[in-house]
């Protein structure tokens, strides 16, 4: 195997504890705890008990040291997290944006295009509770806010509510009525008397979307019955974990699954995950480079450097965080008060708790701010100490991902071809199947899974026309060269190269670097004085990339091509049937390393050829996912239109990328309402002007095969995808627009939630994928649509290297690519 990678033998272990449940009340890197309950408590078994007046008061609990209060309200905060994870999703599956679309009432599927029969890797559910089901609210008194501790109290009471049930830690579902609408028990935690309350709250019937979600709680169980260890969202198998000895590096192989409804049916989408770990702790960093840098200034600078803006996984219970700062101040031997005042130390917490033994007692604390997620940037963030020996370092460093034989290596493991995921995935169907205890927890519910991937027909779409000025050159654009005389010239020798570039560029473009290296920092300082301080369009190149004679044609092609844009110019374009239409892009960057400003970036056609494009970027709060601010951003990109076009577009199309879960009920009610206010102010009353919204997702876990030749493969490019896998309450569909050398492609998920343009499925999707084609900074096709990519290199521009707003005189040049 290459890379002396080897898979472990089944048990054996190295260097990770088994996972246990978060200790509560801790004031080191637990994310969950149990409020006023001391970490000493354990559950024990109990009797049904009738609750004392006494019992009833929430116990006074005593004061809290400055950590452990941050780290209390960290830890309510994740624990809701947890137990809400499936909300966001589920909140979108009962947006019915279709209703308000009669064009595509009765379908919303196409027709154009060849069929061709697809593979999926959603496996059908072919059988379900058909009962109605009870749902119950669960409350504790005192509040428990670990969820492994919640449900070990209730289970407490297993012979009353029954081994058939599903427990989310706040509800209770079951397929039975409990005696009493209403009843208050009693569970024990040692000495600690805790108030259970069962309160009946609603009947659920077989198709009612909240049944989905407990299926899928259900199925994490299943999950765990499997001896999968859980890491954030997925589970892996740590069993079959695939050692890289001589890079220091461990993959878990996992899942990531969900239980939906889709147009037709109920599926369960399951994939492939792996899980990057390094064979190398927090801790082991932080000495390999105390050797290196002795003085403490210079130590502490290269730390920070390296573990800052890092993810690590705790050894002990799997739990990952990032790191945020270090805490140089404090050591394991620092004290902390836990719930009931008693004061422990980090060395004795870990070795009581998860019998594990600090060793270093006088290494720094590593500083998390709690677990970060886009659109909840009011969740409270209060830090959370770590003890850098017990924590796993994850993700490839910056010399790893340059290292070409560890990326070989990774790639053959981890990307995984058509036959080599259906592979994987059949096994993982198969164990399912065969496990005897978890085929008894499905049987508790009559839920039952097709064991084949689910098969139906799609479309591939005709070829795109690309045009060069008049020309039609089809979709092999990459090799027509618009520059014909400077790569001549180029073809001569590198002396001349050089020269000719020295000559081309004084004329024609402002400013060229070559940089000697690839450090951030140099190249952050230079575009934030090009791009605001001194607004002019310029290209960045490393120098040893022009030091390849064998690839200096193909470099001295794409870099006149960056120039020429930049500069205004057009490279090709497409025919999109469509006129007087402008196109806009949305995207947002986040920066979740050092947590500043959020940037929204917005970029729209002021041209019908789509060559030209006029841009804006908006600062908003940390983690602000939808965007404030378009109503000024749309009246200055068509002030522009009109300037350049002498009249205005009838229609607008938005393509809306870098959506969180959960949030299209709030699309529709915050950003399409800015849009709508904008056109209003700027056209005349009856004017007629539309507008189309589209939410895209690239994020997804659903992928499509085509069988050729008895091996599955990746679909062509252009294949459409509007059935089976859609939602019938949404205006939706996939396409898969470009190829992939190695592994499998990932296709694009597109929603149409407002459109007044009324476009038919065959239009909006031969549209998108046209669109797809019309990116300057690839020649070739792109898995968005071009607005999408260009507001995405905007943001992330300016969030990772400018920091402030680009000068306004850029606004109408791609000087962002």
């Amino acid at each position: 195997m290459s890379g002396r990678a080897r898979t472990r033998a089944r048990g054996r272990a190295h260097g990770w504890a088994p996972s246990q449940p978060a200790p509560p009340g801790a004031a080191a890197p637990p994310t969950q705890q149990t409020g006023q309950i001391p970490p000493s408590f354990q559950p024990l078994q109990g009797k049904s008990q009738v609750v004392q007046p006494a019992q009833r008061r929430r116990p006074r609990r005593a004061p809290q040291p400055p950590e452990e209060a941050h780290l209390v309200a960290t830890l309510q905060a994740t624990s809701v997290k947890e137990r809400n994870r499936f909300g966001g999703i589920f909140r979108d599956h009962v947006v019915d944006t279709r209703r308000y679309l009669d064009h595509v009432r009765e379908s919303t599927a196409g027709m154009q295009g060849r069929p061709v029969k697809l593979f999926t890797n959603h496996f059908r559910v072919t059988s379900r509770p058909q009962q109605v089901t009870y749902k119950y609210n669960i409350d504790y008194m005192p509040d428990i806010e670990d969820g492994k501790v919640r449900t070990e109290l209730l289970l407490q009471h297993k012979a009353l509510i029954g081994k058939c049930h599903i427990f989310d830690g706040s509800s209770l579902l079951l397929p039975h009525k409990l005696l009493s609408p209403k009843m208050e028990l009693v569970s024990l935690l040692k000495k600690q008397v805790v108030k259970v309350t069962i309160e009946f709250t609603s009947e659920l019937t077989p198709t009612s979307p909240d049944c989905l979600r407990y299926y899928n709680i259900l199925f994490r169980r299943i999950l765990k019955m499997m001896e999968l260890e859980q890491v954030g969202r997925n589970y892996y198998n740590k069993r079959e974990a695939t050692e890289f000895s001589d890079h220091n590096l461990v993959i878990w192989p996992g899942y990531v699954t969900s239980i939906l409804e889709y147009e037709t049916s109920i599926t369960l989408c399951a994939d492939v995950n792996h899980k990057l770990v390094r064979m190398q702790t927090a801790y082991d960093l932080i000495s390999a480079l105390r050797d290196g840098f002795p003085a403490k200034q210079d130590l502490r600078e290269q730390v920070s450097k390296q573990l800052v803006g890092s993810i690590v996984s705790t050894i002990f219970n799997n739990k990952t965080y990032r790191v945020d700062d270090i805490n140089w101040e404090e050591t394991p031997r620092t004290t902390f008060k836990t719930s009931d005042g008693a004061e422990i130390t980090f060395v004795e917490y870990y070795k009581t708790r998860y019998d594990q033994a600090v060793t270093e007692l006088n290494q720094p604390l590593l500083i998390s701010k709690g677990k970060w997620k886009k659109s909840q940037q009011d969740m409270p963030r209060e830090p959370v100490l770590l003890v850098p020996q017990l924590c796993n370092l994850t993700g490839l460093t910056d010399d790893l991902r340059k290292n070409y034989r560890v990326m070989r290596d990774l790639a053959l493991h981890m990307r995984l071809d058509p036959e080599k995921r259906q592979h994987e995935l059949q096994k993982f169907m198969n164990a399912i199947q065969s496990n005897k205890e978890v085929q008894q927890e499905l049987q508790l519910w009559d839920l039952k899974f097709d064991a084949s991937f689910l098969s139906f027909s799609g479309r591939i779409l005709k070829e795109v026309r690309i045009f060069q000025g008049r020309r039609e050159i089809g979709q092999k654009r990459q090799e027509v060269d618009p520059y014909s005389s400077f790569l001549d010239v180029a073809s001569s020798s590198p002396s001349t190269v050089v020269a000719s570039w020295t000559v081309s560029l004084l004329l024609s473009f402002k400013v060229v670097c070559v940089l000697s290296s690839e450090k951030k920092d140099l190249y952050d300082s230079i575009k934030q004085y090009l791009c605001v301080s001194c607004p002019i369009p310029s290209q960045c190149v490393i120098a040893r990339t022009l030091d390849k004679p064998q690839t200096l044609m193909t470099i001295a092609t794409k870099l006149a091509q960056q120039m020429n844009c930049k500069m205004g110019g057009a490279l090709w374009k497409v025919d999109t049937g469509l006129q007087n239409a402008m196109f806009i892009g949305i995207d947002c960057f986040h920066d979740i390393v050092h947590r500043r400003k959020s940037i929204a970036g917005f970029v729209s056609s002021i041209n019908q050829e789509l060559t030209q494009w006029f841009s804006q970027c908006l600062f908003q709060e940390s983690g602000q996912e939808l965007v404030n601010g378009l109503k000024a951003c749309l009246e200055a990109a068509l002030k522009l239109w009109l300037k350049h076009n002498l009249f205005l577009p009838q229609a607008i199309i938005v393509y809306r990328d870098g959506v969180g879960d959960g949030q299209l009920q709030a699309l529709l009610d915050h950003e399409v309402p800015q849009i709508e206010s904008s056109l209003k102010s700027v056209y005349p009353e009856d004017s007629g002007v539309k507008l189309t919204f589209i939410v895209v997702k690239k994020r997804i876990n659903t992928r499509f095969f085509v069988e050729s030749e008895g091996r599955l493969r990746n679909p062509l490019p252009g294949t459409v995808i509007d059935v089976e896998v859609t939602k019938g309450q949404w205006y939706d569909f996939f396409i898969v627009s470009q190829s992939v050398k190695d592994g499998t492609v990932t296709p694009t998920h597109y929603n149409v939630i407002h459109d007044t343009v009324r476009f038919t499925p065959d239009r909006i999707q031969c549209l998108t994928y046209r669109l797809c084609h019309m990116y300057y900074n690839l020649p070739g096709v792109i898995r968005v649509p071009a607005p999408c990519h260009y507001a995405h290199k905007l943001a992330y521009l300016v969030g990772q290297s400018i920091h402030q707003e680009p000068h306004h005189s850029l606004a109408n040049r791609l000087f962002y690519l």
